[in-house]
């Protein structure tokens, strides 16, 4: 048994203290005392007040025992702990990672605004910018449904056989397997908006 320092506020939860508020907020919705969970436990009321309020390590038996008591599944517990910590992922203005995609030319760049973090993607958001309106684009084709919203400019945009004219603020969806891409730029410069969208297994 371990006493541990106090935390420094503003500073992210250790595990001791998001189990120290996980088991305390468990308990009231349970309407338990201290000396509830204690006697059910088979623990000293002092040493469930010392967990609930950080002040131990606490061996997992001992752990075990006080989620039972409170009908808190212990593997919860931790499930919860790790995705408490999964920051947020922030991309400033002109620093998205620059993507080349064959058989684009200069002028035309994608940043995309999403590092996937782990072995599967789930979706992938680029921010597509084109200023040549003589450039020509092959068609694309890629697992996944893409969205498609235009920031600025005009273009027709092709998708399998058909052509849809867009202008600023014009929104489109399609499965990205068809073959797909910038027809015409009618004006430019044009930036939009695409995010990949990969089913079960598309992004892996």
């Amino acid at each position: 048994m371990t006493r541990l320092p106090p935390a420094k506020r503003g500073s992210p939860l250790s595990l001791e203290q998001h189990i120290a508020r996980a088991i305390k907020q468990r308990r009231l919705s349970q309407r338990f005392k201290i000396s509830d969970v204690a006697r059910i436990a088979g623990l000293s009321p002092g040493m469930v007040s010392k967990v609930e309020n950080a002040q131990v390590s606490t061996s997992l038996d001992t752990l075990s025992r006080l989620c039972d008591a409170i009908g808190l599944p212990i593997s919860r517990l931790f499930s919860d702990y790790d995705m408490g910590r999964r920051g947020a992922q922030l991309v400033k203005a002109g620093e998205g990672m620059e993507v080349v995609r064959s058989g684009t030319e200069v002028g035309h760049s994608y940043q995309l605004l999403r590092y996937a973090q782990g072995p599967v993607k789930v979706y992938e958001p680029f921010l597509v910018t084109m200023d040549d309106a003589s450039e020509e684009f092959p068609n694309f084709s890629h697992p996944g449904q893409e969205f498609l919203y235009l920031l600025e400019g005009e273009l027709v945009y092709r998708h399998g056989e058909r052509l849809y004219p867009m202008s600023a603020g014009d929104s489109l969806s399609f499965d990205g397997m068809v073959p797909h891409g910038p027809e015409t730029l009618t004006r430019v410069p044009i930036r939009l908006l695409s995010v990949i969208h990969y089913e079960e297994g598309d992004g892996e």
